[in-house]
């Protein structure tokens, strides 16, 4: 049951539905033809398949092994390393000031994809690494900047967040790592953090941590905070190697999943850091590195759940049992194929429809992230708002679905998914951290009610109704689309009920806007599906009606009538859960449960 890199359905998105070539006069600096995305995302897709794939399970299986303070990697997984970094995929959207290949968020976020499809706990490493290398340049000084993040761009070295201490996850106020000044600018850093995902390996010569601390006599809480850069080995004036710095992995945690990926706790002990940013603006620096890591958890639980439905459809193709409702379909043979059954199907289909709505809204979401460097100011401001909004329904909604994805493929491999032969186990153990770090689910909700809606009075989510009520004005007379538009003009006025339902009660009773936020959480999700697939129905019958007969287009309309059919209709149960509030969760004494 290999793994298959769907760069079939990428090309489709980011030519047929997003039109990326089109957006080249907003981004100059950007190469976004057509020939050279299309070169990226093929190779992306057989390095995925073919040197990645490969090693997943034996990362599953072997884990990762310390000795001392060194970590050790499963067999084989340094060695794919090394080819990423020489391939120069490590590379693809970092800046070329630092050595990088300069090109957009939305092909590296492609190709990302085929990477975390493939094993999620490696595509981890190189993950971190991006995240860290963005929180150091959009705030580090320019000595910093060059002194790590050339190598960090080339995968050289890799880099970590560290934010989570034994007594604070997620109110990281009660953070207690300490940094004290020296007399040469550097701070010295001691505490301890942990759950550091890749905070210590056998990859790179150097890691470098970005550290949450609150510099001696700061304020309490949030406010008190500063970020550092940390590195394992101290660098040297000419860029060479100095001698071990204060921090070391004092332990590796054992986790249900993605065991591939060394999970540390990291001590830190008089370590030299040096300071990103202004003192006191830690966690403000810190989302540039915490916001990227929420899409890349996004896209990774999307695509665990891609690769766990690949594998139910191989067994559903493969494994014979019972007959189908309506007479044999394979007479010859003592039992017919599972995938005639409609109950299996319906677990495909509905696994098929949140994967592939699920692939072009991060694709869409990626070219956001791309626009909000556009030259036009009206057209940066307006991406900039929609990643904002965007990014904890990105995060939250897509980990939840790509677990459900992992569920069902488990659900059609019957028994034998719950054994170990087979690869469903493990694509469920490893989708079911993707809901919890980077800021667990309920959390997502809470930041988009509490924060991302009512930010800048509502700007954004207006912005992004008025291109959905322009959508459907211009679409709603296509009879070929007719129940995509209808599905996605229902879908709109319900989360614009819900908005209005949060406004009226949310302020008199901040507990109803707690436990309304999971609920308007999925019908934002499933009305962001509904137009991105409405806008793929649109693609594929443009296609059909120009005469193409690649049955890829109709095959992906039937993908998204079954979205819109048996999918979308939840977001009705969510709106009528939402608006019964708080009562039902808070009447109950904590006693009694």
């Amino acid at each position: 049951m290999a793994y298959k890199a769907p760069v079939r359905d990428l090309t489709f998105v980011l030519h047929d539905v997003l039109a990326v070539e089109n957006y080249g006069n907003l981004l100059p600096d950007a190469d976004l033809s057509r020939d050279l995305i299309d070169q990226i995302v093929e190779e992306g897709g057989k390095f995925a398949e073919e040197v990645i794939a490969p090693i997943n399970r034996i990362g599953d299986q072997e884990g990762c092994v310390i000795t001392g303070d060194a970590v050790t990697t499963p067999k084989g997984w340094k060695e794919a390393y090394h080819q990423m970094v020489e391939a120069g995929w490590t590379s693809l959207s970092a800046d070329p000031k630092y050595g990088g290949q300069g090109l957009p968020a939305i092909v590296s976020m492609a190709v990302g994809q085929f990477t975390a499809g493939a094993s999620a706990a490696f595509s981890m490493y190189p993950g971190l690494t991006g995240g860290a290398y963005s929180g150091i340049e959009a705030s580090a000084s320019d000595e910093i900047k060059d002194k790590y993040l050339p190598k960090m761009a080339s995968g050289e070295w890799t880099g970590t967040m560290n934010l989570t201490e034994p007594q604070c996850g997620t109110d990281l106020g009660l953070v207690r790592t300490k940094a004290v000044p020296n007399d040469d600018g550097s701070y010295s850093i001691t505490g301890q953090k942990i759950w550091i995902s890749a905070g210590e390996h056998d990859f790179a010569d150097n890691i470098i941590h970005t550290v949450l601390a609150r510099v001696e006599g700061a304020v309490p809480g949030i406010k008190g905070l500063s970020l550092f850069v940390v590195p394992k080995f101290l660098v040297n004036e000419d860029g060479s190697l100095g001698e071990r710095n204060g921090v070391a992995c004092a332990g590796l945690e054992h986790k249900m999943g993605i065991h591939g990926n060394a999970t540390c706790v990291m001590a830190y002990e008089n370590a030299k850091g040096w300071l990103i940013g202004e003192e006191g603006r830690g966690m403000n620096n810190m989302f540039v590195v915490m916001n990227e890591a929420r899409l890349g958890t996004g896209l990774q639980g999307l695509a665990i759940g891609d690769a766990a439905y690949q594998a139910a459809v191989a067994f559903a193709n493969d494994r014979l049992q019972g007959r189908s409702l309506t007479g044999p379909k394979n007479p010859d043979g003592p039992a017919d194929p599972i995938m005639v059954h409609p109950d299996v199907r319906r677990m495909l289909l509905e696994a098929k429809a949140y994967v592939e709505g699920g692939r072009a809204f991060i694709l869409w979401t990626a070219l956001q992230a791309d626009l909000q460097k556009a030259s036009d100011e009206a057209v940066a401001t307006k991406a900039k708002d929609y990643m904002g909004l965007i990014t904890p329904v990105l995060k939250a909604y897509l980990t939840d679905k790509g677990f459900h994805v992992a569920s069902l493929a488990m659900q059609v491999h019957g028994g034998s998914g719950y054994t170990e032969h087979f690869p469903a186990s493990q694509y469920l153990r490893d989708a079911r951290i993707t809901m919890i770090y980077e800021g667990a689910n309920g959390i997502q909700a809470l930041d988009l009610v509490g924060r991302k809606l009512p930010a800048n009075g509502g700007r954004a989510i207006m912005s992004w109704f008025a291109d959905i009520d322009a959508f459907v004005s211009e679409n709603g007379d296509d009879e070929a689309i007719k129940p995509f538009v209808a599905g996605l003009a229902d879908a709109k006025k319900k989360l614009q009920e819900a908005t209005m339902w949060l406004m009226q009660n949310g302020m008199a009773n901040p507990d109803n806007a707690g436990a309304a936020s999971t609920d308007y959480l999925h019908i934002f999700g499933l009305t962001a599906y509904a137009f991105i697939w409405a806008q793929m129905a649109k693609a594929a019958q443009g296609r059909i009606a120009a005469g193409d007969a690649d049955p890829f287009y109709a095959n992906k309309l039937m993908t998204g009538r079954y979205f819109v059919e048996r999918i979308l209709p939840d977001a009705g149960a969510h709106l009528k859960k939402l608006k019964t509030g708080a009562e039902v969760l808070m009447q109950m004494p904590a006693e009694a449960f």
